[in-house]
């Protein structure tokens, strides 16, 4: 295999991070992984507490792709209406109009999803996985690029409804951004003195340039082995004694594509095994379930997958 020379993608990268990086301070690899998402054409669980720059960091991304940007506040009231649309009545032609919800959208930040209802949460099922939307038995499909970024507070769980594991599994990756160093917090505080960091982000993407690349995204090759390798490594989570639940197919499918994405990130038209280690803290934890004992022992996740990973052998 050779190295990716598509001319202009890695000053396009290049660009897109400074945009990202210039709101989002510190927070390097965050960044990295949350691109790579896009390009795999997954959505992205944001964990994290309030004020760490979620809002902000969506709102960047959309910005420099140029992107329609929606954002939704769920609370325990939100009916899925209120997330996908619905029927109005037009009394000058006497007929019901469709009126588009906030789903319709390229990027779509769903704030504090664990405030709503299941059924609320579950009407962004469809949308994740097929890319459209069934209302009133009419099926609409979404524009491309489309991308649900979703928040929920990791500290904060009274009133909130836990998101079931067949939309945990949608997400592509869970990512967390953390407290920003002493230092790093500085630098923060001196670029709001005199505006928004965001107005002055700029698109260096359009949207047909993103669809472009995430079909060039599933060009990537991936050897059998590595496939294998893959395989491996879920099946072993299965029959690990400390989970309860370990990670469906779906998944594994999910680990190659975030893989191919990350190799064509970093110029490459074929993936190594670093590119599948590098993704696996992001997109596996978030599928699997411990079991009583290990949640009583505080054993974690991370660490059980950790262990998985040595005793498989890596592909050379």
């Amino acid at each position: 295999m050779t190295e990716m020379l598509v001319k202009g993608k890695e000053e396009a990268f290049a660009a897109l991070r400074q945009n990202l990086q210039s709101v989002i301070y510190g927070k390097a690899e965050c960044i990295d992984i949350l691109l790579i998402a896009m390009l795999a054409g997954g959505s992205v669980l944001l964990e994290d507490i309030p004020g760490v720059g979620k809002t902000t960091l969506a709102k960047a991304l959309a910005r420099s792709i140029d992107a329609d940007f929606h954002r939704i506040q769920f609370t325990p009231d939100l009916l899925p209406a209120d997330i996908l649309g619905s029927s109005v009545y037009n009394p000058v032609s006497g007929s019901f109009d469709f009126r588009r919800g906030p789903i319709f959208c390229h990027i779509l930040l769903a704030d504090e999803i664990n405030r709503a209802s299941p059924r609320t949460q579950s009407a962004l099922l469809e949308a994740m996985n097929e890319s459209q939307a069934t209302i009133e038995g009419q099926s609409y499909k979404l524009e491309q690029p489309f991308m649900v970024l979703a928040t929920q507070n990791p500290v904060d769980f009274h009133g909130t409804y836990p998101l079931p594991e067949a939309q945990l599994d949608r997400f592509l990756v869970r990512l967390d951004i953390g407290y920003p160093s002493a230092e790093v917090e500085v630098d923060i505080l001196q670029s709001y003195t005199h505006d928004h960091p965001l107005e002055r982000v700029a698109p260096v993407l359009d949207l047909k340039q993103v669809r472009r690349m995430q079909e060039e995204v599933q060009g990537v090759h991936v050897d059998p082995s590595l496939s294998g390798y893959i395989v491996s490594i879920v099946k072993e989570t299965r029959e690990e004694s400390h989970l309860m639940l370990g990670v469906s197919p779906r998944g594994s499918i999910m680990l190659s594509r975030a893989a191919q994405a990350a190799a064509y990130y970093a110029g490459r038209d074929y993936v190594t095994p670093d590119d599948i280690q590098r993704l696996i803290p992001y997109v596996l934890p978030h599928r699997v379930l411990l079991t009583s004992k290990s949640r009583f022992d505080g054993t974690t996740k991370g660490q059980v997958i950790e262990d998985i990973l040595s005793r498989i052998k890596v592909p050379t």
